[in-house]
């Protein structure tokens, strides 16, 4: 293929996602909104009162770069996952894969969609938290490289997840036993600091603490991690699960249920 066949194979992919998010966006858009409303309003306002300031910010202030993040990486992730293992249970991925459309296209493809609804999905949640308090931005190439990296490496997640399934169960698996307890752990809520001292080194090992970190220095300038290694460990992570997303995909691993 040249590189204009390339391009449209890609552009194509990135076409069909983006318009079966915005086809569906009751489903994909809307949810994440009303349920991020929930925590501002009972984490936030009504418990957020009893607390007082964290790290010289109120606590609503301090907690909504983190559930922004949050619902950037889960909706990143399941839309990844559902769209490709959808792609397989309807047998209409063995289309695609006898194309010669590169495999490291393909991946790439469908990651780009499930940044573009995890983005979407951010920018809402980022608009509702404006009716509960007021967001200033301390560093602007911080949020939108730790948004957009962070929503690229668990799409990628997210299409690991999706080779692997074998029924619709395994699509919810890790999502539900791995992904949000981490996202609940990763400092959403609370600064690590809080913790005693060995907690905080566990905390470490928890890769989505780096994530709402930088994120949350981007916003108010405070964080519990240099927010240059948690950039730093998104690019390498990203790579890594690139990488062997292409690895198995060209290989022809778990493309059939």
């Amino acid at each position: 293929m040249n590189f204009e066949e390339k391009f449209n194979a890609f552009s194509t992919i990135v076409r069909k996602e983006t318009v079966r998010i915005l086809r569906i966006w009751i489903q994909t858009l809307i949810p994440p909104g009303i349920t991020i409303s929930l925590y501002f309003l009972i984490f936030g306002k009504l418990v957020g009162s009893q607390i007082g300031d964290v790290g010289g910010h109120t606590y609503i202030q301090f907690i909504v770069p983190g559930l922004v993040m949050m619902s950037v990486i889960l909706n990143a992730y399941n839309n990844v996952v559902s769209s490709f293992f959808g792609a397989k249970f309807g047998k209409n991925i063995e289309e695609l894969l006898v194309s010669p459309t590169p495999a490291y296209l393909i991946v790439l493809g469908y990651s780009i969609g499930g940044v573009i609804r995890g983005v979407l999905v951010g920018l809402i949640v980022t608009l509702v938290s404006l009716f509960f308090t007021e967001l200033k931005l301390y560093d602007v190439g911080i949020v939108i490289i730790t948004v957009a990296l962070s929503a690229l490496m668990f799409s990628m997640g997210g299409f690991l997840n999706a080779l692997y399934a074998k029924k619709f169960d395994d699509v919810t698996i890790i999502p539900t036993f791995i992904l949000t307890p981490l996202t609940y752990l990763g400092g959403v809520f609370y600064s690590i600091k809080m913790l005693p001292e060995g907690w905080q080194i566990v905390s470490k090992f928890n890769p989505i603490l780096y994530m709402v970190n930088a994120f949350r220095y981007g916003f108010l300038g405070v964080s519990d991690i240099d927010p240059v290694e948690a950039i730093g460990l998104l690019v390498v992570g990203t790579i890594l699960l690139y990488s062997l997303s292409v690895f198995l995909l060209s290989r022809g691993f778990g493309t059939r249920t």
